[in-house]
């Protein structure tokens, strides 16, 4: 979440390989106390606007991780700060990698343990992030040029009509997990809140979550087709 590293990568090997490559970003917000994942679509991803908010989360995250490795250690778990690192490599840090961290001391038996138990909102380790607001982040996003998609919304559909009419462009459909009769109500409050349908296997590494592998998720050339038109649009003076 909060990076954009890896995109020039990314997108060298794409034209290498004859594979198209849209740079996006992943940025946590809070609608109230209500977390959402907003997804930016085809940004110009060294956008100074963008970046330096990007990097101020990611400062915010260091600070954050730092002091749940610190009540850990009040509970009797201390971690390897370095080792937390590591598992980050040049994302950002976050909860999962130290969950990761305490999966590997064996103080848990599992990333969903570690989560249930102590880094989840009212658990003994927790530590609120900064919060940036949904509108915040889209607005940031639509400044480098990119589209803004709520993904995973399956536990915020209270949220989207409000998203939508702060302009949101689209709603994360097709997501690993989701049982057709999901999907289907997703489509469907997409369509009335005219958003796009998009999807995506939401990949932060088998190691982190084993349960969603990349190109996990079948998503259709129509979504494709759907985030260029609504591009388009976005791009024409209003």
């Amino acid at each position: 979440h909060d990076a954009v590293e890896g995109i020039d990568e990314a997108m060298a090997a794409g034209a290498r390989w004859g594979v198209a490559v849209l740079p996006g970003v992943e940025i946590s917000a809070y609608a109230g106390e209500v977390e959402v994942h907003i997804l930016g679509y085809m940004i110009r991803h060294r956008d100074a606007r963008l970046r330096d908010m990007l990097r101020h989360y990611r400062t915010a995250r260091v600070r954050r991780a730092r002091e749940m490795l610190a009540r850990l250690a009040a509970l009797g778990m201390p971690l390897s700060w370095e080792r937390v690192q590591a598992l980050a490599g040049r994302g950002s840090t976050g909860r999962p990698h130290v969950a990761r961290a305490l999966l590997e001391e064996g103080y848990v038996s599992s990333v969903a343990e570690a989560f249930a138990r102590y880094l989840r909102p009212g658990m003994p380790a927790y530590v609120p992030r900064d919060k940036a607001s949904p509108a915040e982040v889209m607005a940031a996003i639509h400044a480098a040029g990119g589209l803004a998609v709520l993904a995973h919304p399956w536990a915020v559909t209270d949220e989207v009509a409000r998203l939508a009419a702060q302009g949101l462009d689209g709603l994360e459909v097709f997501y690993a997990g989701y049982a057709t009769n999901v999907t289907a109500y997703l489509r469907a409050l997409a369509t009335e809140q005219g958003l796009i349908c998009t999807g995506g296997s939401d990949f932060h590494g088998l190691r982190l979550m084993p349960g969603n592998p990349l190109g996990g998720v079948a998503v259709s050339l129509a979504c494709l087709r759907a985030l260029y038109q609504r591009h388009r649009q976005r791009g024409r003076p209003r």
